[in-house]
């Protein structure tokens, strides 16, 4: 055994590294937005918090609608090629983004971006503009959502092939991690390119950069059967969960395993449990990650181009990275150290995880006594969404075959959207109303628009728990099915 460790290859942590490259490229393009907005798109295209609230809410929807094909498409496609076309896709659609200032400016009879940022507001013309700008914006986010769909499920695709089951869930956490270091690595880079280059470069140079990983996984990525770079030791070690499979592994080339129908699949409670657990939740990540710039400009004063801004930003993000990456390690605890059944053990976790949102209850209160505070609070719970995803990714590989685990992943996916569509809608209209209402809208002693955020990070707080128990309640004990 110590010499089959000794000449094992470690083949699957050099993809999962590029897996964690992919998913942080992604959080960037999906980033640049959010720290753009309140300084330089908003007064450009006289947008509210209603429209960027429209904007983020229907990329939810498009993400969620191209989530339920994206799985069935990279089942299809096979994984090199699927996700090549995704992140291509993504990546021409962020780059896209920067033409929308010059486009509205010609659609609407102005002579520059300069004349249409000098228009006044509230005219006709603003409106106009702030209309025009939308759909242009929206076009260009729903080719955006259209490649980002196809990023999970074809990197839990990847997990699924080069990892066994005990080693799924912390892989999913390293690369997922990507998400929080993509919105890490945001506020330092994206403000300041926006500030010196202009909006429309961030969203270029960010947006090229999934262009330059296609080239990488062109040479990198194989089958494990079919892979020069991964020896017999290691295949061996992938496919340890049963004879079954270890017997499959030098033939798997010749074999196919059968796909269970995506409709199928709607008739497992299974299914229903993944759903919701990414219904609840996915749309607080997204809150947060769409909001949280805006919430610090709006009520600390703050600009995402500031240095106490990007301080903020970047320590909420911290403190994400940081404690996320230990999520995919405790059901592994559970299940080698205390011999539980895998799917039990990360139901237990994610248990855990749960009770680590309920920290932003906190964050409007002591948001009165500093900014810190709310930053600190809301990377903590962020942590416990990111251990709680990586877990969640994870109860697939439990439960489905392989064949399927991209179907079901782009079906959550689709539900996690509808989610966020739901959460970004509602908080840009009650941000906006919130704020023309003033202190005639209250809630718990706040009043005007900072009520508003106490109002939903009130729901972020006990989202996870809500979906905990529903999850339970359709699958209390770990059943696999078969295709």
């Amino acid at each position: 055994m110590s010499t089959q460790k000794k000449l094992m290859t470690n083949w699957r942590w050099w993809l999962c590294s590029l897996l964690f490259v992919a998913t942080t490229v992604n959080y960037l393009d999906r980033q640049v937005l959010s720290l753009t907005y309140e300084e330089f798109i908003k007064p450009e295209f006289h947008w509210t918090d209603s429209d960027y609230g429209t904007i983020t809410s229907l990329f939810s929807i498009f993400y969620a609608i191209a989530c339920l094909f994206a799985g069935k498409f990279v089942d299809w496609m096979g994984t090199k090629k699927g996700y090549l076309w995704a992140i291509g896709v993504w990546s021409a659609g962020a780059c896209m983004h920067a033409a929308c200032g010059i486009v509205t400016a010609h659609i609407e009879g102005l002579e520059s971006v300069a004349a249409m940022r000098a228009v006044e507001a509230g005219s006709n013309v603003a409106l106009a503009v702030a209309t025009t700008s939308v759909y242009l914006f929206l076009l260009c986010r729903g080719i955006l959502a259209l490649g980002e769909a196809g990023n999970f499920p074809a990197a839990i695709k990847v997990t699924a092939e080069y990892f066994p089951k005990k080693d799924r869930a912390f892989a999913t956490s390293l690369f997922n991690a990507g998400a929080s270091v993509g919105a890490l690595a945001a506020p330092l880079c994206i403000p300041p390119l926006a500030k010196h280059l202009g909006w429309e470069m961030a969203f270029i140079i960010i947006g090229a950069l999934g262009f330059i990983w296609m080239f990488f996984w062109q040479f990198m990525y194989d089958k494990p059967e079919k892979s020069k770079h991964v020896n017999e030791a290691e295949l061996a070690y992938i496919h340890q969960d049963d004879e079954a499979e270890a017997e499959a592994a030098k033939a798997a080339a010749q074999t196919e395993e059968k796909a269970i129908p995506m409709l199928k699949c709607f008739g497992y409670k299974q299914t229903w449990a993944f759903i919701v657990g990414k219904f609840f939740t996915d749309g607080v990540w997204w809150f947060f990650l769409f909001w949280a710039p805006s919430y610090f400009q709006n009520q600390f004063g703050y600009k995402a181009s500031d240095p106490m801004g990007q301080a903020l930003i970047f320590t909420l993000y911290a403190i994400v990275t940081i404690l996320s990456i230990f999520g995919g390690y405790l059901p592994k605890l559970f299940v080698e150290k205390k011999g539980m059944e895998p799917y039990s053990g990360r139901m237990l976790s994610m248990l855990l995880f749960a009770f680590f949102p309920l920290v932003a209850l906190l964050a409007q209160p002591l948001g009165a006594q500093s900014a810190w505070w709310p930053a600190i609070l809301i990377g903590l719970a962020g942590a416990g969404h990111q251990a709680w995803s990586a877990n969640l990714f994870s109860t697939i590989g439990d439960m489905f075959p392989k064949s399927t685990i991209a179907t079901i992943t782009g079906i959550g996916a689709m539900a996690g959207g509808i989610g966020s569509m739901i959460i970004q809608k509602s908080a840009g209209a009650l941000f906006t109303y919130a704020e023309n209402a003033g202190a005639a809208f209250t809630f718990l002693g706040f009043e005007g628009k900072p009520a508003g955020y106490f109002i939903m990070f009130c729901f972020c707080g006990i989202a996870y728990l809500v979906a905990w128990s529903i999850m339970k309640a359709l699958v209390p004990k770990h059943k696999a099915i078969k295709a």
